[in-house]
This record gives structure tokens, sequence and C-alpha cells, in this order.
């Protein structure tokens, strides 16, 4: 199904005295991958907001792996699970620049109308472009 990578270096900012990620970042790290998915389709996370659409994430599971450690450069490789409904679930790798296996995650976020906190249907033009 639809998916997207990117890369980046661990930052100083986001790991402990033992230059390891602290395990709390590893959310930020998916949550990066989950934004430039959606952008890839050309849809940002602000203009569904500006609709009157939010996308809190509901559940989130992370298997630690290895770690990923100061100035490494590592990929985040986010998959839709499914087709959306009023839910959007996706799997996750996070890999260093060898391709070994550092953590992997899922997630469920809900579409909820900013308004009533209800959910709502995906944007028509998201699923469009998934159905494309």
């Amino acid at each position: 199904m639809h998916f997207h990578e990117i890369s980046f270096r661990v930052r100083y900012g986001e790991t402990d005295q033992m230059g390891v990620v602290y395990h709390g970042n590893y959310a930020q790290y998916l949550e990066m991958g989950r934004v430039e998915w959606l952008r890839s389709f050309g849809i940002s996370y602000r203009s569904m907001e500006e609709n009157g659409i939010m996308l809190p994430v509901i559940s989130l599971s992370i298997q630690y792996i290895r770690p990923a450690v100061y100035d490494q450069l590592i990929r985040v490789r986010t998959h839709l699970k499914n087709i959306p409904t009023v839910r959007i679930s996706f799997a996750y790798e996070i890999e260093d620049e060898t391709g070994e296996l550092l953590a992997s995650a899922e997630s469920d976020l809900a579409f909820l109308d900013t308004r009533t906190r209800k959910p709502v249907r995906p944007p028509a033009e998201l699923m469009e472009k998934l159905l494309e």
C-alpha cells in the first residue's frame, strides 16, 4: 500500500547522557513520518485543520529493537495499513543507514471535526489521491 520515507540525523538534544535516543522521541519521529506521508499527496495537517478536520492519535505501539544514537542517520518508513474510514492506521519501520531495524511501530488516528470533536470521514482530496 502507500508508503513514504524520510531520513534525518539524530540530534544531541534527543538523546540521554549515554547518547541514546530517549524513548519518547520515537513518537515525534513517527509524527514526522506521518506529516511527510500526507505532504507527499499534496496535503498538509495545517490545511486539514483549516478545513475543520483534526487528526489525533488514538493508539500507538512501539517495539524498540536496537537503540538509535546521537548523530546517526536514521530512516523512518511510513506505510498506510488500509484505506481509511473515520480512522487511519499506519505501520512504521525505523532503520539505521545500513538498513538495520531499530524500531517498528503502529498507530491509529481518528479524523475529527475540530468544532464538535466527533468522527468524520477523511477529506475527499485525500481519498481521491489514495484511490487513484
